[in-house]
């Protein structure tokens, strides 16, 4: 009980200086243009179906291969 005694709660203020330091690093963060956003959306979403593409390929090649051997 002494442990539980001697440990002080921490003060309200920490959370006031959390957010408040939150808030000033989204303030220095540098938000993207629509273009940017565009493009690096329609760079995902092509790499996306390629790949998509590549694994639904191999995934048949790997199933006739199978059935042709067993």
């Amino acid at each position: 009980m002494a442990e539980a005694a001697g440990k002080e709660k921490a003060p309200k203020t920490k959370n006031k200086s959390f957010f408040k330091g939150l808030k000033l690093e989204f303030n220095k963060v540098i938000w993207p243009d629509k273009e940017t956003v565009g493009k690096q959306t329609a760079a995902v979403l092509a790499c996306s179906v390629a790949l998509g593409l590549i694994i639904a390929l191999m995934d048949l090649i790997i199933k006739f291969g199978l059935s042709f051997i067993l």
